[in-house]
């Protein structure tokens, strides 16, 4: 509980390496997250290659971590081992579509906060980084990933060589809903958000971005309409090359 009420993401690592053993005894623990039907359809990548992590790197819009952290974990959607598996014993699989590809994701995320939380106790820092599904295909491309195996997020892991401040959260009364969802009103939603419209990084990223509000931060500099629909293309299109759209 400790661990994860003061975790922090971290982005630059020591040169110490993550063991063998310590890294595969995390991931064997963290693969009994629950899973979508006990299919267990996910894959994990592991990359500590120099070269593979400049391959990587491009992808993910060259965060430093990518070429700083010790490992590099890519958790992936995998429904061909399963696919094949079911051929093998004279089974019919109907897992090209992207229901499938939805209980796939759940499975490869819910393993991947498991492993997360595993590692932030034992010590270690994570970083996600959720460029993974922005670019897709540069990822299958260095990864070799084959047909109806996708990426769904990458982490960097390694012992954390910062403290950083926490980073805020909405409070707790804004997140929870009894018995149906609660819709809120301006009054409810300017309490929720004021104390992170006063922090000062935030009253800072205003004024350097010329803007009037932090919303605005948000929707005209970080995550625009423009940039989330051509993400969303290149998205759509590398799920349908893998297998998962028709």
């Amino acid at each position: 509980m400790e661990s994860i009420k003061n975790r922090r993401t971290i982005r630059k690592y020591q040169a110490t390496d993550v063991t063998d053993e310590l890294l595969n005894d995390l991931l064997e623990t963290s693969f009994r997250a629950s899973t979508v039907g006990n299919m267990q359809v996910y894959s994990v990548i592991v990359t500590r290659d120099v070269e593979m992590k400049e391959k990587l790197s491009p992808a993910h819009y060259n965060q430093p971590m990518v070429k700083q952290a010790p490992v590099v974990l890519t958790f992936c959607a995998d429904f061909r081992r399963f696919s094949q598996w079911c051929v093998q014993r004279n089974a019919e699989p109907g897992y090209e579509n992207f229901q499938s590809f939805m209980n796939a994701a759940v499975d490869t995320l819910l393993v991947a906060q498991t492993f997360c939380t595993l590692a932030e106790d034992k010590g270690l820092g994570i970083c996600y980084l959720g460029t993974t599904t922005y670019n897709p295909q540069p990822i299958i491309d260095a990864l070799q990933l084959p047909r109806l195996v996708f990426p769904v997020t990458t982490i960097t892991l390694g012992y954390p060589a910062e403290i950083p401040d926490q980073v805020d959260r909405l409070p707790f009364k804004g997140l929870i809903h009894q018995e149906h969802y609660h819709d809120y009103t301006p009054d409810e939603l300017d309490q929720l958000y004021a104390y992170k419209e006063s922090l000062p990084q935030n009253l800072k990223f205003i004024q350097e971005n010329k803007k009037e509000t932090l919303a605005q931060v948000f929707t005209d500099v970080r995550y625009t309409k423009k940039d989330n629909e051509a993400t969303s293309v290149n998205l759509l299109n590398a799920l349908r090359a893998q297998g998962f759209l028709d």
